[in-house]
């Protein structure tokens, strides 16, 4: 009796010991799994002890604050007139005789300034961006096709061509060019129905003028032919103008100034139409100018999707169907706000995006995910912290534990903390090393057994003598 009765005094002292002995400071692992010191700061800030630490290398270790998002009506570009957000001291916006017009960003997709963006207006051969970001992937450039006459049949009247002939073979940038210089319908309809035909090809121009987020635009001839119900908006043009920009393909053939489009045995030259890029019949070549597609139709007008390079920015413009100036009115209504958005570029809020609706909602959540580790953190530390309450509970209240210490209380008390607990000169939250937290703990249980047993032999002198 009086040796148990020692054994659970001897069991308790040690419990306290353990209670109360201050986790000793973990160093950090010759292997290390890398955390951003951010999140191990965060993860550390809640527990007893932290606070100094965190104090010491707070400047460096607090998360940087998060870039301030220019707040945009999304319906703003619905409506009627000029759409400007102007800070002070901003350039004026042009006033231009265009139905409609857009100037964004290509880079952000921010729409700096807009009129009448949405309003749905026959497009001309500017729909022809979006044939050629259908069309492109699907053919690498150096192949060879032989056309057949039945490719060559219902070209409108009045067309533009580039001067396709049936039975004659072409690479498949030869024809890229007819229809970027030239605007050739002859090689959008060999091209459309080398992907499926007219038909399909149409179908396939929708799908995408959906996946882009273009939603007014209204295929029915892919060349961009007047045809009834065939429709687009300056906004939609903007898209697929910033669209081509990113395919280095797409962006060569549009910036094109002139070719050699081959006839046989021999070739002839042809230049771009876009006079804005070539700089010529009256119109002065815009610097910087990147094309990329100008149409006219007697239904549509002068329609003509620009984009332009200054610096580190590009700009894409779209304009639809000017009122007054004749037909060169389009480039220099286009070069007026290629000019203004280079100037008002960092004096404007944005009134509105190009980018499509899933694309703005995946920004959004990758914007909200930059907390997701932090709260990681800080959940494994409240567990680390309930784990460690249980077990010392449990040394307290079970003496055979307490008298086990390396097997039963190091383990849990070390490993858990070790993993909460980065130590002070870790670099980036490192995991510390399991023995050299649980060292300290085995010395504690040991000493403990050797006092038992020192204990246990005074007892027994004593016995003798009495």
């Amino acid at each position: 009796m009086i040796v148990t009765s020692a054994v659970r005094h001897a069991a308790a002292g040690t419990a306290a010991v353990l209670f109360v002995l201050p986790v000793p400071a973990a160093t950090a692992s010759p292997v290390t799994s890398v955390v951003p010191v951010t999140s191990a700061a965060s993860a550390v800030s809640g527990l007893p002890g932290a606070s100094a630490a965190s104090d010491a290398s707070g400047a460096s270790r607090r998360e940087p604050t998060q870039p301030v998002r220019h707040h945009v009506d999304p319906a703003r570009l619905d409506r009627k007139g000029t759409q400007v957000q102007p800070l002070p001291g901003a350039p004026s916006v042009p006033s231009l005789s265009a139905l409609s017009w857009v100037v964004a960003d290509a880079s952000s997709g921010e729409v700096l300034a807009a009129r009448n963006a949405h309003r749905k207006l026959p497009p001309a051969s500017t729909l022809k961006a979006l044939f050629a970001l259908t069309a492109l992937p699907h053919h690498e450039p150096s192949e060879q096709h032989t056309v057949a006459d039945s490719e060559l049949t219902g070209i409108g009247d009045g067309s533009s061509l580039v001067g396709v002939k049936e039975g004659y073979t072409y690479k498949v940038s030869d024809l890229w060019n007819g229809v970027f210089l030239s605007s050739g319908n002859d090689a959008v309809h060999v091209l459309a129905a080398m992907n499926g035909g007219w038909e399909s090809m149409s179908r396939q121009m929708q799908d995408k003028a959906r996946s882009l987020g273009a939603m007014d635009t209204h295929v029915v001839s892919p060349d961009g032919y007047d045809a009834p119900g065939q429709v687009s908006s300056a906004y939609d043009l903007a898209v697929f103008g910033r669209a081509g920009l990113q395919d280095p393909e797409f962006t060569r053939y549009c910036s094109t100034r002139y070719a050699d489009f081959p006839a046989g045995s021999w070739s002839y030259g042809i230049a771009n139409t876009n006079r804005l890029l070539t700089g010529e019949n009256g119109v002065a070549r815009y610097p910087g100018l990147l094309g990329i597609k100008n149409g006219y139709t007697s239904n549509a007008g002068n329609t003509l999707i620009s984009a332009a390079r200054r610096g580190d920015r590009t700009l894409v413009v779209s304009v639809m169907n000017p009122q007054g100036g004749g037909g060169l009115a389009v480039y220099e209504e286009a070069r007026e706000l290629l000019d203004w958005g280079f100037e008002a570029v960092e004096q404007v809020q944005p009134v509105g995006s190009l980018l499509p609706a899933h694309t703005k909602a995946a920004a959004g959540a990758d914007s909200r995910a930059v907390s997701v580790p932090r709260e990681g953190a800080a959940a494994k530390a409240m567990a680390v912290g309930k784990a460690e309450a249980a077990a010392k509970a449990e040394a307290v209240g079970k003496a055979e534990a307490v008298g086990k210490a390396e097997a039963a209380g190091n383990a849990p008390r070390g490993g858990a903390e070790a993993a909460a607990v980065p130590g002070k000169d870790s670099a980036a939250g490192a995991a510390p090393s399991g023995a050299s937290v649980g060292l300290p703990l085995a010395l504690v249980g040991s000493a403990c057994a050797a006092a038992l047993a020192l204990w246990a032999r005074r007892r027994r002198s004593v016995d003798r003598v009495s």
